[in-house]
């Protein structure tokens, strides 16, 4: 007989749920759903009360033991992990630092420290490195609190006392995993209850964090307070969903690919944590959007290595548990082709002068999903590819297997999106190896903060919005008349073309109050250049319109016409097929023009202006031509 999946939806409250049966014939064979509280608990009671049960049990370990001598990647991690470890045996404890409102960054260090020292304990046994891990588990659980009202820190510090708590229970003295387990449940568990705040139904990264962080502490703790851990668990399994609504339809991330990474590597471990300790995902891996997202940081890396940065983040990207996970989950070891297994690594072969130096906080759990990545294989993902979603990007590049590939990230969407900047229209741009146009990133939470500045309101008015690196002033897109950007409007995608000469139009219009119409489209020629132009109509006359771009090359001092940036040996001329007579411009962008603004050293924007007629209209054309000498 074959096998027959039925999908139906239903609710628990407001929230949609899924429910998957799988039948062979007319019999029922196995039925996997969002669960009720009794029936999570009920789950929970046939669960053994053995330890280590987070993520891998015993036996599990003992494979991994065993493969460390055998698999090359296996062996690779191990000694990254085992040297960290040791640096580790000299530093001191964390203390309980704020910095501003937040604990985070004590938090991610103790979870980076204990997922260390007891990985490094399990797998190679030496007893300093147990030991050093329970000096930061005591240390941490004497705490007042773990600062409760900013809940990211109490998450990743549960996560952090849980896996320590479970990897070395049979290690630890008596006391010492009483001290953990009460801090554990007093600390996290039960102040997560009295904390029941906004995060539990959050459509972002935060629901992810926090719901990962708790169920790590109640199924840890579960056979302390059966009650209490059913309650955390089924809260988790029934509102996680709210948050991956953001992977749909097509696995974007609504708040950029450095947000991706701290969202979905925690909606791994929480699935992990389901999976490894109740066998079920209860439905959460055939959430729409959640196995494409697989690709998503494929799709947003360049050639040059750097992402498409948009929101607040930074191009930098690291080797990431998550992929592994995707990778093994999915059997899609393609997915570690283009970038994966190079930057796993290099991080293994990195030694770091002092603990925390170029640290990966997740990166012990990446030895549970390893694996053999085949040699030629290439990315399934396509070349040209649009999101939809909650933040309209486009992405256009001419291959996947040559680094001097062109790529180029576009785009839309709304400055009051999640970590939203005023960049509807902006793009990066990479060809010969080299990201030739910038986005700055995100500037420093706690420097705003302690100002006592608007950062987190997008309303027009905001502090926000005086910011140089999140208005559009500092963006590669489109000024008119020296104006912010519409915060609440929303740039489109109008249309997407795939072939040898892709094409995407982008509708501005919504952002702009200045203007009836800017539509700005991106062509990429089967001549390997690229074309981007700009319609605007509807323009008072007179008004000035901007383009710019944000580059770390060097302009040549020829600015007529054509302008040709240089770096290294390569170099990109960008030529106004619009008008040969265009003067390039440079405008400041490594000294910003506020004493609040961070610098950006070393980069300049390039550009022009153009005046409007009385017809109140103006196009722009600019050709990118790679030009190797």
């Amino acid at each position: 007989m074959s096998l027959r999946i039925f999908v139906r939806r239903f609710t628990i409250g407001s929230l949609p749920l899924l429910l998957f049966v799988c039948a062979i014939g007319p019999m029922c064979t196995q039925s996997t759903a969002a669960p009720t509280l009794n029936t999570v608990a009920a789950s929970l009671r046939r669960v053994p009360p053995a330890h280590p049960c987070l993520f891998a049990n015993a036996a599990d370990f003992a494979a991994l033991k065993r493969n460390a001598s055998t698999d090359p990647l296996m062996r690779a991690a191990l000694d990254r992990i085992l040297y960290d470890a040791d640096l580790m045996l000299t530093r001191r404890p964390n203390k309980r630092k704020l910095e501003g409102r937040r604990l985070l960054g004590v938090s991610r260090s103790v979870l980076y420290r204990v997922s260390t020292l007891a990985m490094a304990y399990r797998l190679g046994g030496n007893p300093a490195h147990r030991d050093r891990c329970a000096t930061e588990l005591m240390a941490a659980a004497a705490f007042t609190d773990w600062n409760p009202s900013h809940f990211l820190d109490v998450a990743e510090m549960s996560l952090a006392l849980a896996i320590g708590y479970d990897w070395l229970y049979h290690d630890l003295a008596p006391d010492t995993r009483e001290i953990l387990a009460e801090a554990l449940m007093e600390k996290g568990l039960r102040t997560s209850i009295q904390h029941d705040g906004w995060w539990v139904k959050a459509g972002n990264n935060w629901g992810q964090v926090c719901h990962a962080g708790m169920l790590a502490a109640a199924l840890a703790l579960r056979e302390r307070d059966h009650a209490l851990a059913a309650q955390i668990t089924h809260r988790a399994i029934v509102n996680l969903p709210i948050s991956m609504r953001a992977f749909a339809p097509k696995g974007c991330y609504p708040e950029g690919p450095a947000y991706w990474a701290y969202g979905t590597d925690f909606n791994v471990l929480a699935i992990a944590l389901l999976e490894s300790v109740l066998g079920s995902d209860f439905g959460l891996n055939a959430l729409p959007g959640f196995t494409a997202t697989a690709d998503y940081l494929d799709l947003v890396t360049g050639p040059s290595g750097m992402t498409f940065n948009y929101a607040d983040g930074d191009t930098q990207r690291n080797t990431d548990c998550a992929i592994w996970w995707f990778a093994k989950r999915f059997n899609r070891p393609d997915i570690l082709a283009y970038f994966e297994k190079d930057a796993f690594l290099r991080y293994c072969s990195t030694r770091p002068t002092f603990s925390g130096q170029s640290a990966n906080r997740l990166f012990a759990f990446t030895l549970f999903w390893l694996q053999p990545v085949p040699k030629d294989i290439t990315p399934r993902a396509p070349l040209v590819w649009h999101s939809e979603g909650t933040v309209p990007i486009t992405i256009q590049r001419t291959t996947w297997d040559n680094p001097t590939a062109l790529f180029v990230g576009l785009k839309a969407g709304s400055p009051s999106g999640p970590h939203g900047h005023m960049d509807a229209g902006s793009f990066v741009f990479d060809a010969e190896g080299i990201r030739w146009a910038y986005d700055l990133g995100p500037e420093n939470y706690h420097s705003i903060e302690s100002r006592n500045m608007q950062l987190w309101s997008s309303e027009q008015d905001s502090d926000r919005w005086r910011i140089f690196r999140l208005n559009n002033f500092s963006h590669n897109t489109l000024v008119i008349d020296n104006q912010l950007q519409l915060a609440k409007g929303k740039a489109l995608v109008r249309s997407f073309r795939e072939g040898p000469e892709s094409e995407v139009v982008l509708d501005l219009t919504p952002v702009y109050t200045n203007a009836s119409k800017v539509i700005r489209t991106g062509t990429l020629l089967a001549n390997g250049t690229y074309r981007l132009t700009d319609t605007l109509a509807g323009l008072r006359p007179g008004a000035t319109v901007r383009w710019g771009m944000v580059t770390r090359a060097q302009p040549g001092s020829e600015r007529t016409g054509t302008l040709t940036l240089s770096e290294a040996d390569k170099r990109l001329r960008l030529s106004a097929l619009h008008n040969p007579a265009t003067i390039w411009k440079t405008y400041e962008t490594a000294r910003p023009p506020n004493e609040w603004d961070s610098p950006n050293p070393g980069t300049v924007m390039v550009g022009f202006e153009a005046v409007a007629p009385a017809s109140g209209a103006l196009s722009f054309a600019v050709l990118f031509t790679p030009d190797s000498p």
